[in-house]
């Protein structure tokens, strides 16, 4: 597949930087080099994106495991064992062979990411996708946590709804951190957006909005918002490890001084209390973070 579709394209376009995006796209492929395959067994975590394949809505998912449950297992394929809890919106799509999914593993110690996009085939142990694309991020946006330590937690029973009660919009407005997944055509992505906290706003019980921050120009997840509006959040508790996951629609605004605005209108919440069995040190602000009242 190609590194970008018409959406993606359209974006560059508008904002004069396809030239960069094609340099940055040079270093997009399905291989899994060296360097991807011995990060990926480091890491505790690591967030999925994908569309329910019965209702259509698109999630995203955390996942968690002793270092060593994501490792590369061929030079095009990632392999992951265990998979989320039965409660989990997106556990459906795991078992689902062919279900296109985006991930991203994201190491807080050192600030870095790695993002595979492919096709997910179920196995005995969990799942493998064979990869599309895979490319890492710049830590732009990205805060540092020094430490994490694994603890033992029974997630609770989820709750859903279809609005964010007063305590779910606070958990929002105090994140610094959120995880959104996209789909298009041919594929899915899963991304991380950050800022300090206030970054994202919640306008109403059913309506949040954020700032969208200058990237790496290739426009992979406003691209897939201009061709398929669906869209699921994941904000993390780092330490408790709450998940609140929403489903619903974006849209971006763009801004006469170039500015953009992303709009998320909500269908669904999954509100789940101690999801993820990792407790993780306080945050070190990105330097990079604007100031979310501006």
């Amino acid at each position: 597949m190609t590194v970008y579709h018409a959406g993606s394209r359209a974006l560059q376009d508008r904002f004069g930087v396809r030239e960069a995006a094609d340099h940055v796209g040079r270093a997009v492929g399905p291989g899994i080099k060296t360097v991807v395959a011995a990060f990926l067994g480091l890491q505790p975590l690591l967030i999925l994106g994908a569309a329910d394949p019965a209702t259509g809505r698109v999630w995203a998912a955390p996942l968690t495991g002793p270092p060593g449950f994501v490792r590369a297992t061929g030079p095009h394929q990632m392999s992951v064992r265990g998979g989320v809890h039965p409660g989990d919106p997106l556990a459906p799509a795991l078992a689902s062979p062919g279900t296109r999914v985006g991930t991203i593993a994201l190491d807080p110690r050192t600030r870095r990411r790695m993002r595979l996009n492919g096709r997910l085939r179920p196995t005995p142990a969990g799942f493998a996708v064979e990869a599309d694309q895979v490319f890492s991020n710049c830590p732009k946006y990205l805060q540092k946590r020094e430490s994490y330590e694994t603890v033992a937690r029974t997630p609770g029973e989820p709750r859903h709804g279809s609005e964010l009660t007063p305590a779910q919009q606070d958990f929002v407005t105090s994140a610094d951190t959120f995880f959104l997944a996209t789909v298009h055509a041919e594929g899915a992505d899963a991304s991380h957006r950050g800022g300090n906290p206030g970054f994202v706003r919640v306008d109403s019980p059913h309506r949040l909005s954020w700032r969208d921050y200058p990237g790496n120009s290739m426009f992979l997840t406003l691209g897939n918002l201009a061709a398929d509006p669906r869209a699921g959040l994941l904000f993390l508790d780092w330490s408790t490890g709450r998940t609140l996951q929403l489903s619903g629609e974006a849209r971006t605004e763009f801004g006469p001084d170039g500015g953009r605005r992303v709009r998320f209108t909500l269908a669904e919440v999954v509100d789940t209390e101690g999801a993820v069995p990792l407790r993780w040190s306080a945050p070190a602000y990105s330097p990079a973070n604007p100031d979310p009242a501006g």
